[in-house]
């Protein structure tokens, strides 16, 4: 079939992307947790009937790479037993998931009876079961610890909930009340993504709609290998490190070899470590999903984000290491972590070939903090979910960004108030940490310190978190960032915590969390007099 002239292509390219974009804003306000009304961690995409992505939001890019293996799982379960109203669930993180928090959402969408794409989502629950509340234990040692795992299910089939498979979920979750509504908002989400399609069919033929999606698909391919070709044509390695896996095993490689030619780049982590006992064990969708977001960030990030844009992209990770784990190794941190680590190590292969389009050392950590408990006010049990800003590397002709998300998360600030409201917290201070941005010409992003306090009795406390060994690095000269600390005052006694640790706190606690600061750029020689100056005033040197 001939292609779509280029204004009816650039209408259906937009109205794609702004179907996903309009399945965010349903799942968002339709959302029970504040884990996706507020901090939006969730993600939305539009898939061809073949399971190609075709479309998407800029919304979590761990997330987003990771979906095709999902809607692969769920065709191969299901081959031709698919129908109209029905929506798939999975988690399982060997079977296209990332880890167990993310529950994906897959929906057949048909036209005439005719099956025409899959409208998906993954959204974070706050809790999916497992040995600690929240479901992200930084001290499991088996992926069966972290919550219960699912494998692709119909929940809901023809339009029917599956009432069954809906009481055993509920049944193994904390807090089944706000699950049930997440799940609902999913739903919707899916049935806005299929009924703004169907529309689209409507106006056309579809035919015409596969045609221009395959069209998409191969044009996202032809820019991005267009991108490849302006780079210079050579190759590159890096080393970085993970701290710990929360037991006995430090100072984790993650290796990479950059091999970058004439229309693709090929990446080789050969050599990076076996799959640790802790939950950082990243699955290979999530080792993939870090290394897009890389080559997006680098070529061009305006090319729409699809199957074709990912196509000259080659990623070699050797089974049962910690960017390729096989089960049953617990993958929690593998998700937040690890994949936030795959980046740094990608980046600094990148230094050695494209200096001036490489920030330094973003914070490396979600800083992921989850507490649940009874809280006093309702009898009810809750879970809190959040990961914690921090600084942004320098760049080649700027600072860094102050207390920002980072990389892999791409999500936002829980509100104070939103907050208080929703859990018996309180959070007592919320500032920049002052002087934690590496120097350097350039000076790296800071870091954040929150304290927040306890007002359960007998709540649990999860804390997962990185750099705090060793800071963000610097770049050509600049000096590291600033490496985290978590505490926990208790009475008049401050107390020193484990980068990832699982403890019960008394009503009072107050939990301190400072995150760490972003990587400086070039000789702290060259920085101007005036920006040092300005540094003191802002009360950032």
């Amino acid at each position: 079939m001939e292609n779509l002239d280029p204004v009816s292509f650039e209408i259906l390219k937009n109205s794609l992307i702004s179907i996903a974009e309009e399945m965010g804003v349903v799942l968002r306000r339709s959302s029970f947790s504040p884990n996706i009304k507020e901090r939006r961690d969730f993600s939305c995409a539009l898939f061809t009937a073949q399971g190609q992505l075709v479309a998407q939001a800029e919304h979590i890019p761990v997330h987003l790479g990771a979906m095709p293996y999902s809607v692969q799982a769920v065709q191969k379960e299901f081959e031709d037993d698919l129908s109209e109203g029905d929506d798939v669930i999975l988690n399982d993180p060997y079977r296209g998931g990332t880890h167990l928090p993310d529950i994906t959402m897959v929906s057949p969408i048909f036209h005439k009876e005719r099956l025409v794409g899959f409208a998906v989502n993954r959204a974070h629950h706050s809790d999916v079961g497992g040995v600690a509340p929240g479901s992200m234990s930084a001290l499991s040692r088996d992926v069966n610890q972290e919550g219960i795992r699912i494998p692709p299910l119909k929940l809901w089939s023809a339009g029917k909930p599956n009432r069954q498979l809906l009481d055993f979920v509920l049944t193994n979750v904390r807090t089944p009340d706000e699950r049930l509504g997440d799940l609902r908002a999913q739903r919707a989400a899916n049935l806005v993504g299929a009924k703004r399609l169907t529309e689209l069919l409507k106006k056309s033929t579809a035919s015409t709609i596969e045609s221009g999606m395959n069209q998409l698909i191969s044009y996202s391919e032809e820019l991005m290998v267009k991108k490849i070709r302006e780079l210079p044509r050579m190759s590159s390695s890096a080393v970085d490190y993970l701290d710990d896996d929360g037991f006995d095993t430090t100072d984790i490689p993650i290796k990479v070899k950059i091999a970058v030619g004439g229309e693709m780049i090929a990446f080789d982590f050969s050599g990076s470590a076996k799959q640790v006992q802790g939950p950082l064990n990243a699955v290979f969708s999530v080792t993939l999903s870090a290394v897009y977001y890389v080559v997006r960030c680098l070529t061009d990030p305006s090319i729409p984000a699809n199957a074709g844009c990912f196509e000259p992209i080659e990623v070699k990770a050797p089974t049962g290491t910690i960017v390729n784990a096989e089960p049953p190794a617990p993958v929690a941190g593998g998700n937040v972590e690890t994949s936030t680590r795959i980046v740094d190590v990608t980046l600094k292969a990148f230094s050695n070939i494209i200096p001036e389009r490489v920030c330094a050392a973003c914070q490396g950590t979600m800083n992921n903090v989850t507490m649940g408990g009874v809280d006093p006010r309702n009898g009810k049990y809750f879970t809190y979910y959040e990961t914690i800003a921090g600084g942004f590397g320098a760049r080649h002709n700027k600072d860094g960004v102050d207390g920002i998300h980072s990389h892999m998360t791409n999500t936002l600030n829980t509100p104070v108030e939103a907050l208080e409201s929703t859990y018996p917290l309180r959070v007592r201070r919320y500032e920049l940490v002052r002087g934690s941005g590496g120097r350097g010409r350039f000076r790296g992003g800071l870091g954040i310190r929150r304290d927040t306090e306890m007002l359960a009795e007998g709540s649990t406390v999860s804390l997962m978190g990185e750099r705090q060994r060793h800071g963000p690095w610097g770049l050509f000269g600049g000096k590291s960032g600033s490496p985290g600390v978590y505490e926990i005052v208790r009475g008049n006694r401050i107390m020193s915590l484990s980068s990832k640790t699982t403890f019960a706190t008394n009503s009072g606690d107050v939990l301190t969390v400072a995150t760490p600061g972003g990587g400086g750029y070039g000789t702290v020689s060259r920085r101007a007099k005036e920006s040092i100056e300005q540094d003191r005033a802002d009360g950032k040197a």
